[in-house]
């Protein structure tokens, strides 16, 4: 069985034997001697580790699975993870090979898929603990280079063209997230109100659609187990077609937050041998043929005013008491993500 799993936790628990009967049916030389743990974290869509007998050899499978329950119909959309991967499978965006998809409740209660399990080695931690500065430098160069391929990838070329609204993604991001804070909002936030009116009013030429990963970060990555190598990307569920920039902006963001798990915490990272920004920036344009990445500073902006958003939506729900206490402490994130893209866009500070 696979290591770092855990058993199965109690409101993740479901028909094993069901799951074999649909395994006998739909998993090519499938045998049986089904066992089922959990990957600790994944809580939008709870992920197993499953061992099972394949061709008289044991063999490690994953199955992702939407959680129990009733469920908002566009949320914890494993069919869309399905459906990227499956599509990008020979691309050159390493992925790993999924087998089905199963959409019918009256199997587990909800829609789950099953891929290939893929070994290597997933960074929780952005500063690569444990390992050399030379193997961090590479793995973060290696990481800016897997993205810079997922964006050169034409959505048509690979049946993906209708994955999302290729036209006017940045005005419908930050529509919507200009929306969800209003409805979230426990107090006035001067910077963000602020934020929302400059995004609005500044909004980038827009950029050939392209397939964006939505998360894209070295945590959602497994590492080869002996080399810098990207090869898998993990967790496409909020993947769409939309300005590349975003994405890359996104996964720069450890340069401007200090918080886990996209930020190193405070740490040094020049010191660690971590590749500075405008370095990764530069990489991803020489992958990709572009002299610059235009209206750098937007970029970053919406992605903190969006990271802001879900921040003062948890604490919205902690508050009225949906959503564990913890999230309480998510009140000062709202207020520093802001802060902090005002900062950058060249907005004063507000005063009380």
């Amino acid at each position: 069985m696979l290591n770092h799993t855990i058993e199965v936790l109690p409101q993740n628990r479901f028909d094993e034997a069901a799951l074999d009967c649909y395994l006998a049916l739909h998993l090519d030389g499938y045998a049986g001697g089904l066992q089922v743990r959990q990957f600790p974290g994944g809580y939008s869509n709870p992920t197993y580790a499953l061992e099972v007998e394949v061709g008289g050899a044991r063999r490690d499978y994953v199955l992702r699975k939407r959680p129990a329950g009733q469920l908002l119909p566009s949320a914890h959309q494993v069919d869309r993870e399905f459906r990227v991967m499956r599509a990008l499978a020979g691309s050159g965006v390493p992925v790993p090979r999924v087998h089905f998809l199963c959409e019918d409740p009256a199997v587990l209660g909800q829609s789950f898929f099953l891929m290939d399990h893929v070994p290597g080695r997933i960074f929780g931690d952005p500063s690569m603990p444990g390992c050399a500065p030379d193997e961090r430098r590479a793995v973060y160069g290696a990481m800016v280079d897997t993205l810079a391929r997922l964006h050169v990838v034409e959505p048509a070329a690979v049946g993906l063209e209708g994955f999302g609204k290729p036209q006017g993604f940045l005005p419908r991001l930050v529509e919507r997230w200009s929306r969800q804070y209003q409805a979230a909002r426990t107090e006035e936030i001067p910077e963000m109100e602020r934020l929302a009116g400059w995004l609005q009013d500044n909004l980038p030429p827009a950029q050939p659609a392209r397939v964006m990963h939505g998360d894209f970060r070295l945590g959602n990555l497994i590492i080869a187990p002996d080399a810098a190598r990207v090869d898998t990307v993990l967790d496409w569920e909020l993947s769409t077609l939309g300005d590349p920039f975003c994405d890359l902006a996104y996964n720069c963001l450890a340069y401007h937050l200090y918080e886990g798990p996209i930020g190193w915490e405070g740490a040094d990272y020049r010191a660690l041998g971590i590749p500075q920004e405008h370095e990764q920036v530069r990489r991803y344009c020489t992958q990709r043929g572009l002299d610059e990445v235009p209206h750098w500073d937007f970029y970053l902006a919406v992605n903190l005013f969006k990271l802001a958003a879900i921040a003062q939506g948890a604490y919205k729900r902690a508050l009225d008491g949906i959503a564990p206490a913890a999230a309480l402490s998510r009140k000062n994130n709202v207020l520093t993500r802001a802060r902090m893209a005002c900062a950058l866009v060249g907005l004063a500070p507000c005063t009380t």
